[in-house]
């Protein structure tokens, strides 16, 4: 029997202890974390990844304290070596479930296109372990010895998670540089889609463009006409 289990507390287990543990015993781990609940706009985006045994490269730490140019170095290592998928909800579907939901929805499908690349090699996966967030499973997605494991501050925890992290800041990072293009207005590349002042000063002077999260801006926007009339783009 599987046991899906809510592990919160992040003292509970020592660093890196579901990979040793797993590592140890000729086994695997699945990381599962998220870049971008907070934003105003874009995607959440998540990524789950499976590291090689034995594992020690030295940029695998909180995507969040890292310099972009170590991301960048961390995520090409990450793609080169490592088993890894990646999924998003969007801006309309984070409006129509909230986000909690949408990455819950994204989290799920990452896990699931990273074991279906694994095929017959999912037997070996030991755990899967998920930054804060509860992801559970049913039928085929899990096995009898599979353990699913949630807590936070888990990119600290676990060099899978933080794979994770770096792959999906990454990810989602590169995604908004690229719709800065669409949207010149709204500095995308800079901001990334987060609240800051010249972003939501931006919002007030232009309104919302198509791929903002509408369910956000209830304290920004002052109607739906505003939506409606925005200024010219380009």
């Amino acid at each position: 029997m599987s046991h899906q289990q809510s592990t919160k507390k992040k003292h509970l287990f020592p660093k890196q202890f579901f990979e040793k543990d797993a590592w140890e015993n000729g086994l695997r781990v699945c990381g599962i974390d998220e870049a971008g609940r907070g934003p105003l706009a874009g995607p959440v985006v998540v990524a789950a990844v499976v590291l090689p045994a034995n594992t020690t490269y030295k940029l695998l730490k909180d995507s969040k304290i890292m310099t972009e140019e170590e991301r960048e170095q961390a995520y090409a290592w990450i793609i080169k070596n490592c088993l890894f998928s990646v999924a998003q909800s969007d801006h309309h579907s984070i409006d129509a479930i909230n986000i909690y939901q949408a990455t819950l929805r994204a989290m799920r499908k990452a896990y699931v296109q990273l074991i279906s690349m694994m095929g017959s090699q999912f037997e070996t996966l030991r755990y899967v372990v998920v930054d804060a967030m509860p992801v559970f499973m049913h039928e085929p997605y899990k096995h009898a010895n599979l353990d699913f494991h949630n807590f936070t501050f888990g990119e600290s925890y676990s060099r899978s998670i933080a794979a994770a992290s770096i792959v999906a800041k990454v990810t989602r990072d590169r995604l908004m540089t690229t719709t800065q293009k669409l949207f010149p207005a709204y500095a995308f590349d800079q901001h990334k889609g987060y609240a800051t002042k010249e972003h939501i000063n931006t919002i007030k002077t232009h309104g919302p463009s198509i791929v903002h999260r509408t369910s956000y801006l209830s304290n920004i926007t002052k109607s739906k006409q505003d939506h409606e009339h925005q200024s010219p783009l380009f």
